[in-house]
């Protein structure tokens, strides 16, 4: 005889986002975890459109972070201004193509990519479909785990503007693609945390 399989939600209890600990709620109303303090509820409150409204930032600051420049460099009183392309194009004809490769990948595809994950959980989500559920939170959880590798052109031009300082020589300044670009990267993370990977599973339930 098959099992029939319940899930916490419908047994009354929900968990702590806070700390973990699993909470007998009262009539489906917010109360405090007895551990920790924090509220408790069963699903993030407003989550899907909280998302949305970072993701579209994202979205809207990836524009200048790639056309903007990512830093001014001066050298014998002549300044320069690159972006994140011409970055890459500039490795790319010097022939430092793994260079070149690292940051494409990575200040390039890999915020992209995530936000159109983000995106694509979304709307499955609000589409109410019960397929590909473990590929969907995995993805999520992919999206979650390499968010942080996107700052690796923020880290670069801040430790170059620290070093490369040579006077009237040579100096390096961090240009405006640098606060788009970190803006990108951080409203992404935030729209991480505040979708609920639950409601992915909440469609198979109904």
């Amino acid at each position: 005889m098959a099992s029939i399989i319940v899930s916490a939600k419908e047994r009354g209890i929900a968990g702590c986002h806070t700390c973990g600990q699993a909470v007998k709620m009262q009539n489906y109303a917010q109360i405090e975890c007895p551990r920790c303090g924090a509220e408790v509820h069963y699903r993030k409150y407003d989550s899907i459109n909280r998302a949305w409204a970072f993701l579209i930032a994202a979205f809207i600051m990836y524009i200048p972070a790639n056309t903007e420049p990512m830093m001014h460099t001066t050298s014998l009183g002549n300044t320069s201004a690159d972006t994140i392309l011409e970055g890459v194009i500039y490795f790319l004809s010097h022939g430092d193509w793994p260079l070149a490769l690292v940051i494409f990948s990575a200040s390039v595809m890999l915020p992209l990519l995530k936000m159109i994950a983000i995106a694509y959980v979304l709307i499955s989500v609000q589409r109410g479909s019960v397929s590909r559920k473990t590929e969907k939170t995995n993805l999520y959880k992919l999206a979650e785990i390499l968010g942080k590798w996107s700052m690796l052109d923020i880290f670069v031009v801040g430790l170059m503007a620290g070093l490369v300082q040579l006077g009237a020589l040579t100096t390096i300044a961090p240009g405006p693609a640098c606060i788009a670009f970190a803006a990108v990267v951080i409203l992404t993370m935030f729209a991480e945390m505040a979708f609920d990977p639950k409601l992915i599973w909440d469609q198979v339930d109904k």
